[in-house]
């Protein structure tokens, strides 16, 4: 398992700009509260889903099962 920036460079700046803006938590949702602190509870799920391969919600992240 690996967890990975998105390779798309406008992609991860824009992401981090709205993590900036919200605190550190997730710019593509509206609550805020610890769930959706990046890295957010969401992906954390993810990733601990042996199966699971992709992105997190925001595209921010991406786990691959190699």
């Amino acid at each position: 398992m690996a967890i990975t920036l998105n390779p798309d460079a406008e992609v991860v700046k824009t992401v981090r700009e709205g993590l900036k803006k919200k605190n550190g938590y997730c710019p593509c949702v509206l609550e805020v509260n610890e769930d959706t602190k990046c890295m957010c509870k969401e992906f954390r799920d993810q990733i601990a889903d042996p199966d699971f391969e992709g992105f997190c919600h925001c595209m921010l992240y991406y786990k691959s099962k190699e």
